[in-house]
């Protein structure tokens, strides 16, 4: 009766076999597969042969066979945990290693059973048997590969994966348990306890059927190996574009479930692209006219679906075999959502279009006012020409420049004489234009690049560059000419107003300052030294010039 109980489970395993023959597509992964199955179904076998022959030597080979299978099969699940539950990361060879290694060396211990150590005999056969110490390894080496399944299909629960994968993963997880504990128990209960109980049969074998159902069972739910049907309803049903495959006849070989907002359609039924389409789409008639007559082109629309209310893209290209067209394909894209980014997108484009030219105008509104005020910062209100300030940052930075060029140049200082009696006699409006036709005669006179400021007053400095005493002084005596035959016309004033003007004149050969925070003190000396000048002429007489150098 004890070697029915496992010929019953080997059979039961068998037919388990042919059921997955029978019932899905055959892969390499499926014949891989089915070579672990077969190594499942040898262990019952073997406890079932054992039983039914008297020759010892076939009953220590069956023993042997069942013990170096079950080591073998435990090596190859801890295998197939890893690769369908995808936990590549321990495919390491460090890995694998210390998984095959001990399980060879024990099934290398089995198969020699040296000095009886893996099994003895009682009453000269094999039926009952004493186990020794390999045997005990070799329980010990599957007890570890337990272990090590469940620690990785623990890692492949916690992990980041499909919820199908971890529905796959706690099957395995069960059968994993279920051998597991059948094994323990058939260890306890017929070999710890084998001197106070009578023997139990089929406990492991039990193990290893329901194991080998809930691998079935994940198979057949979840299509485990079909790796090819898995991948083509994935792609299909979880694309967001709707897709149709129309045979060479227009009926429908296949649909996913994306197009049914668009279309009622099954497979089998015919499909006419008229029906989906618009009249009042735009260019419909062209895309209808090369649709029927030009199938073996591509082609493409986009317009309002009337039922849905959504814009769609369809996209229809040919299927070909060996340059024959067999059929079509046409995919249906939703772009209600990329239409209205579009519009918004070119509305935003105006809106900043707008903004950027009302920038720009602000922009240069701001750049004219910064020059009015970089101007006003340099320039004097009334006169126009240069202030004070401004020829003083000028000669700093002469002074600057002298250290590597040494070039001559020359200062002159310019006071209107008897300016105050213009202002009493006639008014400071008149006196204001005097200044100013001053000034613009001073300009018309002076060259490019001299410089004209408002020292203050009626006072006015001119700085020189590259120019030698002599030059300056020439052009200082055509400064003073042309002053003095200036007619000025002035409003509220009968007869024309004529001035002279009093000139000191500093001529420098090379600026002596040779440090940058020496230029302020130094400047300042220059300054006096032509005020110094300009008061010697008007204390001779005025309407002349008075030189000095530096």
């Amino acid at each position: 009766m004890g070697s029915c109980v496992d010929l019953i489970l080997c059979f039961i395993l068998f037919l388990l076999l042919i059921y997955i023959f029978a019932s899905v597509t055959i892969t390499k992964l499926h014949k891989v597969y089915l070579a672990f199955h077969f190594s499942m179904m040898l262990w019952p076998y073997c406890q079932f042969a054992i039983k039914t022959v008297d020759n010892p030597v076939y009953q220590l080979f069956y023993v042997k066979l069942a013990f170096v299978d079950a080591a073998m099969l435990t090596t190859g699940w801890i295998f197939f945990i890893i690769l369908i539950s995808g936990q590549t990361q321990f495919l390491k060879r460090k890995i694998l290693m210390l998984l095959f290694i001990p399980a060879f060396i024990s099934s290398l211990g089995v198969v020699l059973n040296p000095n009886g150590w893996f099994v003895l005999p009682v009453n000269g056969g094999y039926v009952e048997r004493i186990y020794g110490p390999i045997f005990w390894i070799n329980i010990s080496i599957l007890i570890i590969h337990a272990i090590v399944s469940l620690y990785i299909l623990y890692v492949a629960l916690v992990s980041d994966q499909a919820d199908r994968i971890k529905n796959q993963v706690m099957y395995m997880l069960k059968g994993i348990l279920a051998v597991t504990v059948f094994l323990l128990l058939d260890i306890f209960l017929n070999v710890v306890l084998d001197d106070y109980l009578p023997v139990i049969p089929g406990f492991t074998s039990l193990g290893i059927v329901i194991s080998a159902i809930f691998f079935l069972i994940t198979i057949q739910q979840d299509k485990v190996f079909d790796i090819v049907t898995i991948a083509h309803q994935d792609i299909i049903d979880t694309m967001e574009y709707g897709i149709l495959v129309l045979d060479d006849q227009e009926r429908v070989v296949e649909i996913n479930q994306a197009l049914h907002p668009y279309s009622v359609l099954k497979t089998g039924d015919r499909f006419h692209m008229e029906d989906i389409l618009p009249e009042s789409a735009e260019h419909a008639g062209l895309f209808l006219h090369k649709y029927l007559n030009r199938p073996d082109e591509s082609a493409e629309i986009e317009f309002l679906h009337q039922d849905s209310g959504l814009y769609i893209s369809i996209h229809v290209a040919p299927i070909k075999v060996s340059a024959v067209r067999v059929g079509r394909i046409i995919t249906f894209q939703n772009i209600t959502e990329l239409r209205r980014l579009i519009d918004e997108t070119n509305h935003q484009n105006t809106i900043l279009q707008e903004r950027n030219e009302s920038l720009i105008k602000v922009q240069e509104e701001l750049f004219q006012t910064n020059r009015k005020l970089m101007k006003m910062a340099i320039t004097d209100s009334l006169t126009g020409c240069y202030n004070r300030h401004y020829l003083t940052q000028q000669l700093e930075k002469e002074v600057n420049r002298s250290r590597d060029y040494a070039l001559p140049s020359a200062l002159i200082l310019i006071d209107i004489d008897f300016f105050k009696a213009v202002n009493d006699r006639y008014g400071h409006l008149a006196g204001d234009a005097v200044i100013c036709g001053t000034v613009e005669v001073l300009q018309q006179t002076l060259r490019q690049d001299d410089i004209l400021a408002r020292y203050g007053g009626e006072e006015f400095i001119i700085y020189l560059p590259g120019t030698d005493e002599a030059q300056a002084l020439a052009i200082a005596e055509q400064l003073k000419s042309n002053i003095e035959s200036n007619k000025m016309s002035i409003d509220n004033i009968d007869h024309p107003v004529s001035v002279t003007i009093s000139m000191g004149l500093l001529s420098v050969s090379d600026f002596k300052a040779r440090q940058p925070k020496e230029a302020s003190a130094y400047l300042s000396d220059l300054f006096k030294t032509v005020d110094q000048a300009l008061y010697a002429a008007k204390h001779q007489g005025r309407n002349r010039i008075v030189p000095v150098r530096g």
